[in-house]
């Protein structure tokens, strides 16, 4: 004699998150930096700064 089940219930999948349209572009255009930043300005300065002071004293290791 066979017993009557309920129906199972289906496994809903749940949709994933749509895409955001923006991505796309901007990676196909690869944007990136116009200018130099202050920041990168400044480092570069003292960089350069600190070069120049090297080059101008004399070397005080050399005996």
């Amino acid at each position: 004699m066979s017993q009557f089940t309920a129906p199972r219930p289906q496994l809903s999948l749940q949709g994933r998150k749509p895409r955001n349209p923006m991505v796309a572009p901007a990676l196909l255009r690869q944007a990136g930096r116009h200018q130099a930043q202050r920041a990168a300005e400044r480092q570069r300065a003292k960089q350069d700064l600190a070069l120049e002071i090297r080059r101008l004293r004399p070397d005080e290791r050399s005996p």
